[in-house]
């Protein structure tokens, strides 16, 4: 059974993420924009079988990785926890509440397979899965799949719930943002330094956990 302070840390580390711009963000809020909120939630129903998916796979294969070959584990883990600070802390992007131009109207089912493939092809999510969540995972808290199956569930929460929210209010959003700039750039540098405390966290912690 995974802590307390796992959830949390999980949590707090998806929160960042999810109010991050990146794939998800700008194809929800796009097509709430110009399709309606409607078109959202069925493109989020694709986002969060994505999310499974990748869950799934985790739980399935890096727990054999991890068993197999003990370094993987730490080099995983340091290596996707520094890319995505580097990710959230450099310049550039534009804004997903800024679409560029109309998007044309598609159907639910085009809708629910743009949602899934933008976020199974999303780097974020892959390293989120094989390099984020293993740092909440304690070789004293069962087997390495069980405990990503509970990491994994608290991340889709709490993904699934702020994207909602972000799809729901975006045309709002898009107005705040659109006078306040300076919000944006400190949530990213903010979220980027938290993933560089677990970056550092995971080059004095090399113990990996069990299979």
């Amino acid at each position: 059974m995974i802590s307390l302070a796992a959830v949390g840390g999980v949590a707090l580390v998806e929160l960042g993420m999810a109010l991050t711009p990146g794939p998800n963000m700008v194809h929800l809020a796009s097509r709430a924009i110009t399709q309606g909120r409607r078109a959202g939630l069925v493109s989020l129903s694709g986002t969060a079988v994505g999310f499974l998916c990748y869950l799934l796979a985790a739980a399935a294969g890096l727990s054999a990785l991890f068993a197999a070959v003990p370094l993987a584990f730490t080099v995983v883990k340091l290596a996707g926890a520094a890319y995505l600070a580097w990710d959230m802390l450099k310049p550039g992007g534009r804004s997903p509440f800024d679409p560029a131009g109309d998007l044309p109207p598609v159907s639910d089912a085009r809708l629910f397979s743009m949602g899934l493939l933008t976020n199974l092809l999303n780097p974020k999510i892959a390293l989120l899965y094989g390099a984020l969540l293993p740092q909440f995972m304690d070789p004293q808290a069962g087997p390495a799949w069980a405990q990503l199956l509970q990491l994994g569930g608290v991340q889709i929460v709490v993904g699934v719930s702020v994207n909602a929210v972000i799809m729901l209010s975006a045309a709002r959003v898009s107005g705040f943002l659109a006078a306040r700039p300076r919000v944006m750039t400190a949530q990213r540098f903010a979220a980027g330094g938290l993933l560089g405390v677990f970056a550092l966290r995971t080059a004095l912690s090399r113990t990996p956990v069990s299979a």
